[in-house]
């Protein structure tokens, strides 16, 4: 099975949660899940659909504040290795057809599995940990993935009819490894549990230009970051 590839560089965060909304929109009519790596143009913090603004206001220095498509907490994107996965409703491993905790658990066994292949050992939370309300790291979740006991992967996940997408944030340990080697890594542990092909995708002007729109127009507005 074909699996799509996107390294689309450091953009502006309004430009990166259209650009996964509208690879959601797309993903069936591109016919194979796509992973994508990506960075941040400068610091900035991502925050669950459902949160409330004033509170992730007062919870953060980062700015700007920008709402995603999915749920979760607070996000910081000021050091993380950042990625999204969006698989169509119909794929071989039938990512979609999962519950949301099999979802959590199969794309985190991914990273462990990716992490070891670098020879850093990391685990499964096996149960949540409470933290400060709405923030993502600062405790964890079932499933999260941990390093030392601290959580350094968490995702958070959209459903709907046009396919699944996890949207989630790696904040790599304190320990020798390039961001580089660790996206090979899960290109490799792809293939080898899978039986993963992976294709470059290089996407077209109209999704670009989808994109474009969709952050100017949503993303970027203080009527939908500021909605609730």
């Amino acid at each position: 099975m074909n699996f799509l590839i996107l390294n689309s560089g450091k953009c502006e965060a309004a430009f990166n949660m259209a650009l996964d909304e509208v690879l959601l929109e797309n993903v069936s009519s591109l016919g194979k899940p796509v992973l994508r790596f990506y960075g941040w143009t400068e610091p900035a913090a991502t925050f669950g659909y459902f949160q409330k603004f004033s509170d992730v206001e007062r919870a953060t220095h980062l700015r700007p504040l920008i709402r995603r498509p999915t749920g979760g907490g607070i996000v910081p994107h000021d050091a993380d290795w950042t990625y999204s996965f969006i698989t169509p409703p119909k794929d071989n491993e039938e990512w979609h057809l999962l519950k949301a905790e099999e979802s959590y658990y199969r794309i985190h066994a991914w990273i462990r599995d990716a992490f070891a292949k670098l020879k850093i050992e990391t685990e499964l939370a096996p149960c949540c940990k409470k933290s400060a309300p709405g923030q993502c790291f600062a405790g964890h979740e079932k499933f999260d993935l941990l390093w030392h006991g601290k959580k350094i992967a968490g995702a958070a996940q959209r459903r709907n009819k046009s396919g699944l997408l996890i949207q989630g944030s790696v904040q790599p340990p304190p320990v020798s490894i390039a961001r580089a080697d660790w996206e090979n890594a899960m290109r490799e542990v792809a293939r080898e549990n899978w039986k993963i092909e992976w294709r470059k995708l290089s996407p077209g002007a109209k999704l670009l230009a989808d994109t474009e729109e969709l952050s100017r127009g949503k993303y970027a507005q203080n009527s939908y970051n500021r909605k609730r």
